[in-house]
């Protein structure tokens, strides 16, 4: 059943970015952002990994724009405590006039332990604890969590549990989880008002829709339900081309967020029916072969998850993620310059627009 779709950016970690010393202009990175408010888009997206974070941009972009909503997708929570995250919460939506959408997500292993330096240890409980520590920061309780690697007070018997010092614009401003499997997506369900898809097919969203349903059902929750899918893009007459640009941000997901067997994005990809060519593509990318993982990706991965091609193919592709239940698609453009992408984000707005979605 088709629903009402809106268009937004998605700005911040990109493929290039993680590999080469400053080839992510961040200061392009957000005028993109704040010039896309001027061509339509309706929310702002910013991602983190282990580059640049999402926050601070995310304080940038709220200075700069008056209309749309931004959000972190995601904040990791390996990387940063739920009383922080609510700290943070509370401020950029302060600052934004109520603009906020909190995004959060467990990060993979590699990132979490080889990074933050936190064990990926029962992530499903971590998250739900993590949450629930969240909201509770927000509606200024005091914070006392027990949970799998995190415990407020870490001393109960000699520190009292504290409460958010401000009183938050929102205290129940929207939370959205990025999730993946089965899982993981029926938590979403239970606890977050949206949920962060990334490489989704809408002709195969049915199931993890699902999922996300029986965790609503479950746990009683009700009223609006926000599903983002965030979407790489790049628009051009020659749709192999165009796919090309897409290749080393893809084979970075695929081979690089995470190792042999621990890649969500890579058993995504299984899922979704890609599983000989995924394993080619990690194997090229660990052993420092990128220019071959980019090649080995194939083309009907990248032409079912993105956005390729022309004005017609993108239109059909946004009324199938429209058809599928998708409520807010944020364009990742992943054209050359801060014009090009503008552009790209432009018409991805116009082509919504005509199509009445």
């Amino acid at each position: 059943m088709m629903v009402a779709m809106r268009i937004g950016v998605m700005v911040g970690f990109s493929a290039t970015g993680a590999r080469s010393a400053g080839a992510v202009d961040l200061a392009a990175q957000v005028e993109l952002a704040v010039r896309a408010e001027q061509v339509g888009a309706q929310v702002c997206f910013v991602s983190e990994a282990y580059g640049y974070d999402a926050a601070t941009p995310l304080a940038w972009i709220a200075a700069r724009t008056s209309t749309m909503e931004l959000g972190s997708a995601v904040l990791q929570i390996p990387g940063r405590t739920p009383a922080m995250a609510a700290m943070t919460a509370a401020t950029l939506d302060a600052l934004s006039g109520g603009r906020f959408l909190l995004g959060l997500g467990i990060s993979g292993p590699q990132v979490s332990d080889g990074w933050h330096g936190v064990a990926f240890d029962r992530p499903l409980a971590r998250t739900h604890a993590y949450v629930a520590a969240v909201r509770a920061g927000l509606a200024r309780e005091q914070l006392r969590v027990d949970a799998p690697g995190l415990h407020v007070p870490a001393t109960p018997g000699e520190y009292r549990p504290m409460r958010l010092a401000v009183r938050p614009r929102r205290a129940d401003l929207p939370i959205l989880l990025a999730a993946l499997g089965d899982r993981n997506l029926e938590l979403t369900g239970e606890v977050a008002d949206g949920w962060l898809a990334v490489w989704a097919v809408p002709e195969q969203l049915a199931r993890p829709l699902a999922r996300i349903e029986a965790g609503r059902v479950r746990s009683g929750r009700s009223g609006s339900f926000d599903v983002v899918a965030l979407v790489p893009a790049a628009l051009g007459a020659d749709v192999q081309a165009c796919a090309d640009r897409l290749r080393p941000l893809a084979a970075l997901y695929l081979g690089g967020m995470g190792t042999v067997t621990q890649n969500f994005y890579a058993r995504q990809a299984e899922r979704l029916g890609y599983a000989d060519a995924t394993r080619v593509v990690g194997e090229h990318f660990r052993a420092g072969r990128l220019r071959e993982a980019a090649d080995a990706v194939p083309f009907e991965f990248l032409d079912a998850t993105c956005l390729l091609g022309d004005e017609a193919r993108v239109a059909g592709r946004l009324a199938a993620f429209a058809e599928a239940g998708v409520t807010t698609l944020a364009v990742a453009p992943m054209a050359g310059d801060t014009e090009q992408r503008l552009r790209e984000v432009g018409t991805v707005v116009r082509l919504a627009g005509e199509a009445g979605l």
